[in-house]
């Protein structure tokens, strides 16, 4: 940190405004007031230097000195993110609770990687072999279920001038590179700036499932790994809960989760029940394979916007290992809203209902960092990092900035519904306004590895949905008896598919997560049913008979078939069948 520095000039909340620093360059960290509190400079125009301030403010005042460090916001990356939680600015929020309690002092600070712990490195390559950016050295064995690959930072090629198997901090030297301007000493630890994109070889069309294990977003709206998604919904609407279940259960080998502006208790829940959680494929704590970024609603707004950029940085760097990683950025309209705040004091022209003009691509460029990817190194190796934001729409409304930002860049929405959650049927997924881009890619990888029919199933589930909306309102006008049997007999079976199938329970061990090809049977004998009572009904069978077949109670609890019994689907078809040649 220079020694030499400016002084503030202006306190408007968040933003300080400081003058006397030659050189400074946009995006430097500097350290204001005597207290040394994190900022960031966000803009320069002639002497002055505006900066946000990452913690709260309170104190500072005009001739109070600004220094600057010459670095960019950065972030620590190595062996000790697993199982981490940090703040937006990745402070270890454990560390700082047992340094100062249970409330963060302001200029407090941390190593964002504990120097004390040690991790046994094994080299993977040997003196002599020329490596280039991004190739591996060696491996670090991280959580019992992350192996953690040290990488020849992106910068740095040449010939191993030394690599030895040692025990120690990130901080231990554990091999010497040299280059063509001399030999470089290489960490376990890399720096690298939150608002710079780590660099790839080469971007792919996204192409496997990502599962997830939800019933309505697999086999309606699905996502393929490497995607973009937008969870949209109005308070109340199960925004976090469906966050919850992504970070759970999908197919992601490592989970990063932001908790950005939401409010302190649902963070609270995720602190408390992330560790409890057990990972579904090998039975050891969820814990084991996530990094949590923890930024409430009552810590200091400028924050906020940095932990999404925090998130996305340490999500890529486990890409750029070859693991697949998804990030749940909830909810990236407090990152906006911060955004509007921090414009606002800057006195910007501001754009749609005061967001800053810049919204739409700075939304798009956070959004553009996800994909699959072909990683740096000699031999590149497939990775995916796959992008879920929740957004917090006011009063649900769907036409605001953020939402459409967001759905410009994403590839899938999966629209809350405020009326099916009051209706408590979650997740409260609106069928009839969501999408899903990666549809058709989803569907080819269905029918060849779980199922011919999945494609056929899905659009005939879709098309009866859609006719039950149809007749939605002639139901209100005319009452159902009103309707014609065949419709009625529609009715039903949209109401099962609603009910039986789309509906699903997060707090039931039985029904939290399904896998694709339990989804495929569940969802054929509710079309099975349908099938053989329209035939039945036209060769004369009363439908008051149809609807009141003693094996459809079965089909409402088909959901809870244990995965390793779907042989029971085959003989429930068996049942209806019968039941229905019966009337």
């Amino acid at each position: 940190m220079s020694e030499t520095h400016g002084e503030v000039v202006k306190v408007s909340g968040p933003l300080v405004v400081a003058r006397g620093l030659p050189g400074a360059r946009m995006y430097e960290m500097v350290r204001v007031g005597h207290d040394k509190l994190f900022g960031e400079i966000i803009e320069i125009r002639g002497g002055g230097c505006s900066i946000q301030v990452y913690e709260e403010t309170e104190g500072i005042g005009p001739g109070q000195p600004v220094f600057r460090t010459g670095e960019a916001l950065s972030v620590e990356l190595g062996p000790g993110l697993i199982k981490s939680i940090y703040d937006g600015v990745q402070r270890p929020l454990d560390k700082l609770s047992a340094q100062y309690g249970n409330y963060i002092v302001r200029g407090a600070e941390s190593p964002a990687l504990d120097r004390s712990a040690q991790w046994d490195f094994v080299p993977v390559v040997k003196g002599g072999d020329t490596v280039m950016p991004g190739d591996i050295l060696g491996t670090v064995q991280e959580s019992k279920l992350v192996t953690h690959k040290i990488m020849t930072p992106p910068n740095v090629s040449g010939a191993v001038k030394a690599i030895m198997p040692v025990r120690g901090n990130v901080d231990t030297v554990i091999a010497v590179i040299e280059t063509a301007t001399g030999p470089v000493n290489v960490t376990m630890v890399q720096r690298w700036p939150v608002r710079q994109p780590r660099p790839v070889q080469k971007k792919l069309p996204p192409q496997e499932v990502l599962m997830t294990g939800q019933r309505v977003l697999d086999m309606l709206f699905p996502m393929t790994k490497g995607g973009t998604a937008c969870v949209p919904g109005p308070f109340g609407s199960g925004k976090t809960v469906v966050q919850h279940q992504l970070a759970k259960w999908a197919n992601a080998e490592i989970v990063v989760y932001v908790g950005c502006g939401e409010r302190g208790n649902e963070m609270t829940d995720v602190l408390l029940e992330f560790p409890e959680l057990k990972d579904p494929k090998s039975g050891e704590a969820l814990m084991e394979r996530t990094v949590l970024i923890a930024n409430t609603s009552n810590m200091p707004v400028a924050a906020r916007e940095a932990s999404v950029f925090t998130g996305i940085t340490i999500a890529e760097y486990f890409r750029d290992m070859g693991y697949s990683v998804a990030l749940m950025a909830d909810s990236t309209s407090r990152w906006a809203e911060a955004m509007r705040e921090m414009s606002g004091r800057l006195e910007e022209m501001p754009g749609e209902e005061g967001y800053p003009a810049y919204l739409t691509s700075r939304i798009a460029g956070f959004y553009e960092r996800a994909g699959n990817v072909l990683c740096l190194g000699s031999e590149p190796r497939p990775a995916t990092l796959s992008l879920i934001g929740a957004v917090s729409p006011p009063g649900g409304d769907f036409s605001e900035p953020v939402v459409q930002a967001t759905l410009r860049v994403v590839k899938v929405f999966w629209g809350l519904d405020d009326k099916l959650a009051f209706a408590r049927h979650f997740p409260a997924i609106n069928w009839l306004t969501s999408y899903s881009l990666y549809q058709e890619a989803v569907d080819r990888h269905a029918n060849e590895h779980v199922h011919p029919k999945w494609q056929e199933n899905r659009r005939r589930a879709m098309a009866i949905l859609q006719q039950e909306a149809e007749l939605e309102e002639l139901v209100r006008l005319v009452g159902m008896d009103a309707l014609p049997s065949e419709d009625r007999l529609l009715m039903q079976a949209a109401k099962m598919i609603r009910e039986d199938f789309l509906h699903q329970n997060a707090f039931d061990d039985r029904d939290t997560y399904t896998t694709l090809i339990k989804q495929f049977h569940l969802l054929s004998v509710i079309l099975h049913y349908y099938d053989e009572a329209r035939p039945a009904m036209a060769n004369g069978a009363p439908l008051s008979k149809l609807l009141t077949i003693a094996p459809l109670e079965e089909v409402s609890k088909a959901k809870l078939i244990a995965e390793d019994a779907l042989d029971q689907m085959e003989a429930l078809k068996q049942r209806i069948s019968q039941a229905i040649k019966e009337i």
